[in-house]
């Protein structure tokens, strides 16, 4: 009879199948236990790391806090010309393009000519006409006087007998119409003159010419157009004189614009060129708004409606272009160095906002009994000559209230003079997130 004890080992055998090694066997008991475990140790280390909160800080600096004010605007030529046309006609021909160097009185365009030529050619027979009248009107004169000096001459040989007084005064009468008539020609023929003189410079006019050297920055023509120049002058070019000194105009808020004046320093960034400063300088600061009459009219009616208008004010900055690598019509963001504060204390805006918990600051309090309960309360001033306060972030870790007054700021750092604020030391700006 077979052992029953050995059965099982001698089917494993038979079968094949490896004996299970014991760890697996006392699994079920040992991994439920050790997955508790985890999940203690986790919540153990989440309710330490809530016992203390985590500052977020920056140390105080000393130095020179350089004011600025931030503008937009475009580039533009320093001088740009509008080239237009005082005649009528078709364009024939155009002999420049966009980008073109031009010099000055070097043809740009020209229109057909072929009705002032006739109108030429029509004064020119006018004033031939008009110059034989003159020669008609001289020898009527010079008959009459010729017929006046023989009639003096008869009336001196006979004694004043012949001719008759009526005859005298008809001679005379005829000198004096023919003089006027000589005159009247004259005067024809210098009328005739102005005429073609008209009409000479048109056909002088008709060909389009450079007034400056410079580029050419737009054409707003082609061949075969007509232009029309009865109520106002066509614009068929515009050029730019020197592009190698540049002009960059800026709309300056209201709120800045006593900041900004004539010959201060700025610099300026375009699209085209990014993380490149430009250097500039400031030319010019208009004393009225850069709003129109009509957006006045707009503003006021939005006045009226409870919204708050923006005005602006327009500033020149002249621009040095040498590289040739700045084009107009770029939109530049400039940046005018106002002033600096000099060496002092800045702290980051951030630790002026700063402020703990009822928790903190009690502790705080305890820490600090000269603090008064009504120093804890946030400071109602703002700005320039205020008093604030900042949490510095001592050794141990606990907060350190400290007084100070501001300064000027440049939106990001803030100047402040204190007693008890030094270089290093680390303000509070916020406090870190924790993790739930």
């Amino acid at each position: 009879m077979t052992d029953t004890a050995t059965e099982p080992q001698e089917l494993d055998e038979f079968l094949g199948a490896k004996p299970r090694p014991r760890w697996r066997r006392w699994m079920k008991y040992w991994l439920p236990a050790l997955l508790v475990l985890v999940v203690l140790l986790g919540v153990a280390t989440c309710a330490r790391g809530g016992g203390e909160p985590e500052y977020i800080t920056e140390k105080v600096a000393e130095r020179a806090l350089v004011l600025s004010v931030t503008a937009t605007g475009n580039l533009r030529p320093t001088n740009q010309v509008e080239v237009g046309s005082e005649v009528s006609g078709k364009i024939d021909h155009i002999y420049v393009d966009v980008n073109d160097r031009v010099t000055q009185g070097q043809v740009l365009a020209q229109i057909n000519t072929d009705v002032i030529e006739d109108q030429i050619t029509q004064a020119q027979a006018n004033l031939n006409a008009a110059r034989a009248q003159v020669a008609q009107a001289q020898a009527t004169l010079d008959v009459d006087r010729a017929q006046l000096a023989r009639l003096e001459n008869v009336f001196r040989i006979s004694g004043g007998k012949v001719p008759s007084q009526v005859e005298f005064d008809q001679a005379k009468g005829a000198v004096k119409r023919d003089v006027a008539a000589v005159a009247a020609a004259n005067a024809n023929v210098r009328a005739v003159e102005a005429q073609l003189s008209t009409s000479i410079t048109n056909r002088n006019r008709a060909v389009i010419r450079s007034p400056v050297s410079g580029v050419v920055l737009a054409r707003q023509v082609e061949p075969g157009q007509t232009v029309a120049a009865s109520f106002n002058t066509p614009t068929l070019f515009i050029l730019a004189e020197d592009l190698s000194a540049m002009q960059l105009r800026v709309e300056i808020d209201e709120a800045d614009v006593g900041q900004v004046r004539e010959g201060q320093g700025a610099s300026f960034t375009v699209d085209a060129y990014p993380g490149r400063r430009f250097p500039a300088r400031v030319e010019r600061v208009d004393q009225a708004s850069s709003n129109t009459a009509s957006q006045a009219s707009q503003q006021a009616t939005a006045a009226t409606a409870g919204s708050n208008a923006v005005v602006s004010y327009e500033a020149r900055l002249a621009v040095a272009n040498a590289e040739g690598v700045l084009r107009p019509g770029m939109t530049a963001t400039a940046t005018i160095a106002t002033g600096s504060t000099g060496k002092q204390l800045l702290v980051p805006n951030g630790a002026l906002r700063f402020q703990p918990d009822a928790k903190e600051k009690g502790e705080a309090s305890v820490l600090n009994p000269e603090i008064g309960l009504e120093q804890n309360e946030q400071r109602a001033t703002i700005g320039a000559g205020s008093r604030q306060r900042v949490w510095v972030l001592q050794a141990d870790g606990k907060l350190k209230p400290i007084d100070v007054v501001t300064g000027e700021s440049d939106g990001r750092l803030t100047a402040v003079t204190s007693k008890q604020l030094r270089a290093g030391m680390k303000v509070v700006t916020g406090k870190a997130a924790v993790a739930q």
